[in-house]
């Protein structure tokens, strides 16, 4: 799988980087038509503390799959966003076996 990760008034994160790739290889050996993974991690000023956002986009065949959290922290956020593509890549392979 190929893994793009971009920034928005974030600077990059190797052990940021390494987290996301563990979350997705997990994800790609069990979803194997997921080709392309777009990572954008982005920082926005809010007054509820929530600031650290996470937005995911999975590429396969079909329509592209997108999922965005944010939390206090970029790991609670990815790891959030991560079981929102999960929930919907089921949906995805449910409807793919089915036909």
């Amino acid at each position: 799988m190929q893994i793009i990760y971009e920034y928005h008034d974030v600077s990059g994160s190797e052990r940021l980087e390494g987290l996301v790739k563990e979350k997705l290889e997990k994800l790609e050996h069990k979803y194997d038509f997921v080709h392309r993974a777009d990572i954008f991690f982005k920082k926005e000023n809010r007054s509820d503390g929530q600031e650290m956002f996470c937005d995911i986009r999975l590429s396969m065949p079909g329509p592209r799959i997108f999922a965005s959290s944010n939390a206090e922290t970029f790991e609670a956020a990815m790891s959030e966003t991560v079981r929102d593509l999960q929930d919907q890549l089921r949906k995805v392979k449910d409807k793919m076996s089915a036909h």
